[in-house]
């Protein structure tokens, strides 16, 4: 499991201040609150979050970080409920299946990162005039069955008249970087990936990007800040500071370029080129899949929700007002107008 420290020294400074408070008569500024973080995967796709984090936003806001990447949203989920975790970075889905569970504590959505899914079909060379349903007859590797980009695959291909597993043979159940290496060498004729390996490929000329998930798939949630039911009642200070530092780094985003996108959060990537950085931030910000405010409107909770039975992942969906609170993401735009 990877392991970050986030410990800045604006936060020691307001601890050591805050005893100094009665005698100068000045505001040291919020008490310093510990979160355990964990974020599913590590990934450009969640720039913002990053972006917060080097920039000292959720510093400001108080926050002592201590965050590991677990690789699963399994594990997230199960960290989050037995108390491992404070709050995750993750998809949304999970948090319907959790519900479904009839659990009491179940798993609340409370600021939204990304708005579209960051994937892309890839192919072996341009095609310019490219149709969905010249995909009929055609296989399309992915790699996690039942994640979002297959099921906004599953989705795009029914939105174009064409039925997978009928029209369209979908071949899933490889990790990510075994789906492209099956690709190049030959396996189906297109796949499904996210970037960096998209711009990878490019940059080797072992395939392309041919069309957007995102673009295609329209507004879904993919990724947001997550916690228990009684977390969130525990600790409401904890989770709106989250928000309010998710925010800044959004609004950031939005305000700067992708060179400077990149280079703020090039020491999370250190493997990575900054023109690949520069590259995948680009593609990302034009296409708008990162939100601009942390606001997880229902109406998209309600649409990832028709996505989910549409692949037969549930049959009937949940209320997105008992798993989306949108009262922190809320405040926190309120309070920076």
């Amino acid at each position: 499991m990877k392991r970050f420290k986030l410990v800045g020294g604006i936060a020691l400074m307001l601890i050591l201040l805050s005893g100094l408070t009665g005698c100068t008569g000045r505001q040291a500024g919020p008490p310093v609150i510990r979160v355990r973080y964990r974020e599913t995967v590590h990934s450009i796709f969640n720039a913002p979050v990053y972006v917060a984090m080097t920039q000292g936003f959720f510093r400001d806001q108080g926050l002592d970080l201590e965050i590991s990447t677990v690789q699963d949203t399994d594990r997230a989920m199960t960290a989050l409920l037995s108390n491992a975790a404070d709050i995750s970075l993750c998809s949304p889905d999970p948090t319907v299946y959790i519900y479904k569970q009839g659990r009491d504590n179940y798993v609340i959505n409370f600021a939204a990162v990304t708005g579209r899914d960051g994937s892309f079909l890839v192919g072996r060379k341009p095609e310019g005039d490219f149709k969905w349903e010249g995909l009929k007859g055609k296989t399309i590797i992915c790699s996690q069955p039942g994640g979002m980009p297959e099921m906004v695959l599953e989705y795009a291909l029914r939105q174009h008249g064409l039925q997978p597993g009928k029209d369209v043979t979908i071949i899933t159940g490889l990790q990510p970087t075994a789906t492209a290496a099956s690709f190049v060498n030959g396996a189906g004729d297109y796949a499904v990936l996210p970037e960096p390996a998209v711009s990878l490929m490019e940059s080797q000329r072992e395939g392309c990007a041919i069309t957007s998930l995102g673009q295609d798939g329209g507004e879904v949630p993919c990724t947001g800040l997550i916690a228990s039911k009684s977390f969130v009642e525990r600790h409401p200070d904890a989770v709106q500071r989250m928000a309010n530092g998710l925010y800044m780094g959004q609004q950031w985003v939005v305000s700067h370029s992708p060179k400077e996108i990149a280079t703020a959060i090039q020491q999370f990537f250190p493997d990575s080129d900054l023109d690949l950085l520069i590259k995948v931030t680009a593609r990302y910000k034009s296409q708008e899949i990162w939100k601009a405010t942390p606001i997880l409107e229902y109406q998209d909770f309600a649409r990832m929700e028709e996505i989910m039975m549409q692949s037969g992942m549930i049959d009937q969906p949940v209320d997105p007002a008992i798993l989306v609170n949108q009262q922190f993401a809320r405040a926190a735009v309120a309070g920076m107008k």
